[in-house]
Formats: C-alpha cells, structure tokens, sequence
C-alpha cells in the first residue's frame, strides 16, 4: 500500500485486520461499523456485489447516491445532501458513506476536491467513510490515484471514521489467493475486526508467499509498471475503434474496464430498451458487456466493458463484431423510428 502510494503516505501495519479477500473485508467493515437495519450510501453506478456484500449477513442496507451524465458521474455534495435527507424522511439511520476509488463500473479515479468533499461531508454529518481501493495502482494513464490516506493528512477531520478496505485480487492479479484487508484509523475497529478475522483467515501458506513475493521490490515495481503499460495500450486501441463508429465513452485512467455510451442506439430511452440491446449484443452479436441498469445506473445506454481479460486476437475479433454492428443497429433505429 505504501509502494502504490510512495512519497505521500505511510502506512501502520498495526491497523492492519486481514480478510478474506476485498469480498471479506468489505462485509467485515460492515459488521464492525453497523447494526441490521443501518445503511450505508454507496454513489451509483456502483459495483452489483455490494449488494451482496454489504447486506446479505449484516442486514444493512444500500441507499444508493445518483450520479449522472451531466457532471461526468462525478459525486456531488448535491446528490449526497438529497440521498441523505431522503434516507433520513424515510426513518432509515445512515452509519456510512462507502465509495470505489478508482471506480468499479465507471475507470475513473476521484481527485483531491472530491476526496476533501466526502470527508467533510461524512465529518458534518458524523458518519462513517469506507474507501474501497482495490483498483490503486491499477492505473494506466493521467491524473494520478489520490488515496483517502493521503487527503486527511490535509484535513482537520476525525480520522475514526476512515476505513479503507484493500486486496491484492486486481494490482498484483491474485485474486484466486483470497488477500484482503481492512485498513482502520479506529481503534475500536481494529480491535473488533481482529476478533472476526477468525472467520476469514488467509492462510499461513499464503501469506509466507506473498511475503516474499512483495520483498521483492525490483519485481513489484516492474510488474505494475509493465500491467499499466498494457493497460493503456489495450484502452486506447478499444475507445479508438469505438469512436470510428461513432460510440463514445466515458475518458477513463483506472482499472480493467471502460463505460461505454450506446445511449444512440436505444429505440427509447428506457431500461426495457436498454436490456433488449444487451440482449441482442449477447446473443446476436455475441459480445459479452454488462449493461448499466445492473450497476444501478439511473440513465439507460450505458455499459461496462472489460477490455483487460482476453488476447489480441479476441481483441480484434470483438473489435470487428461491434463495428458491423453499429451501423446495422442505426440504420434499424431508424426504421423503427420512421415507422
């Protein structure tokens, strides 16, 4: 975690409760922060497993934060202040604030302001911030990954609210190893999720491996450097091609994935006709995207890509399948349309 965030941060090992992989861990944050019918606001489009994750065993529920088009789906302090207030109208008790950094459907990653923005938000509100940071180095281009540790450095801010949650499942592609960790400023967390890690242990084996493995600075750094570097490559050959249809897409610096705008390609704009284009590209076009309703995403058009799983030569395969049928998929809208 130091490593990824060299020069601007340090880390206690001390503070560090070990999980289960990130599934493991964001469950355990979970337990240790809420009671059964707490909730948390989680900024949509957000990660369909959070569902899972955060509320099957706890009992707490998710209130989602809307974030659209219009603002990049960047998080406002609008959409949190009216999540909030709803919520509150609704007698539902909010113990947190839970975000992904950098962003799983969405590749972005958040800037300082926006950081210093939830902290003072959570700060104000006296609730808790769980920062999700799983995609940290798992950057491939501009601007540079922000950790929540590094922003309350800055900050006049009570720091037993911050959590951040973090595994080796994405930057170091171990995510069969089931390596997760909670990472509390709190005190009375730690202590807690201690006491619950019996219940997701990583194995002695493990753990003597990846020790090993990550003294090995010489490796780790040519490894990150070297995954960022196909990572760009292989974004800009995808977000290329698709701009020659006419597909635009969300400009993204983070992570294994793209957001993808087929909102032209939508014969209305509903979810009903979101889920028949994905329909069609599944089993027609035979491409294998998520669409954004599954995200809970508010605008239907939108679509997660993961561009960093398969060969070149899928690659191109997949690459030519939407190019023949970007143009098949118009002139039919249109047709629909006249008609």
């Amino acid at each position: 975690m130091g490593r990824v965030r060299v020069g601007r941060v340090t880390f206690d090992p001390e503070r560090i409760v070990m999980a289960g992989g990130a599934t493991g861990a964001n469950e355990q944050i979970i337990f240790c922060l809420a009671d059964h019918g707490d909730a948390f606001l989680v900024p949509s489009p957000y990660y369909p497993a959070f569902d899972r994750d955060l509320g099957w065993r706890t009992g707490v529920e998710i209130v989602p934060v809307h974030c659209d088009s219009s603002t990049k789906f960047r998080i406002t302090r609008a959409a949190l202040e009216e999540a909030y207030e709803k919520a509150r109208q609704s007698n539902i008790n909010i113990k947190g604030l839970l975000i992904t950094n950098p962003s799983n459907p969405l590749g972005i990653s958040l800037d300082r302001d926006t950081l210093k923005s939830l902290v003072n938000f959570i700060n104000e509100k006296n609730i808790h911030l769980v920062c999700d940071e799983i995609y940290a180095a798992t950057l491939f281009c501009s601007p540079k990954f922000i950790s929540i540790a590094e922003v309350i450095q800055e900050m006049d801010c009570d720091r037993d609210l911050i959590h951040i949650v973090y595994s080796l499942s994405k930057d170091m592609g171990l995510p069969g190893l089931r390596v997760g960790i909670v990472y509390s400023y709190n005190d009375a967390v730690v202590s807690c999720g201690r006491k619950m890690s019996s219940f997701g242990l990583v194995s002695s084996q493990t753990q003597f491996l990846l020790a090993s493995m990550l003294s090995d600075d010489e490796f780790v750094e040519k490894f990150l450097a070297e995954c960022s570097k196909r990572l760009v490559k292989r974004y800009h050959v995808f977000t290329k091609r698709h701009e020659q249809v006419g597909i635009s897409c969300l400009k993204g610096n983070a992570g294994l994935f793209f957001w993808m705008d087929l909102r032209h390609l939508l014969q209305q704009q509903t979810f009903e006709a979101e889920m028949k284009l994905w329909r069609t590209i599944v089993n027609d076009v035979k491409l294998n995207v998520s669409p954004g309703s599954s995200f809970h995403c508010q605008e239907p058009g939108w679509f997660r890509v993961c561009f960093a799983n398969i060969d070149d030569g899928t690659v191109d395969i997949a690459l030519k399948r939407i190019e023949a049928f970007v143009p098949q998929s118009k002139v039919a809208n249109t047709a629909t349309k006249k008609n």
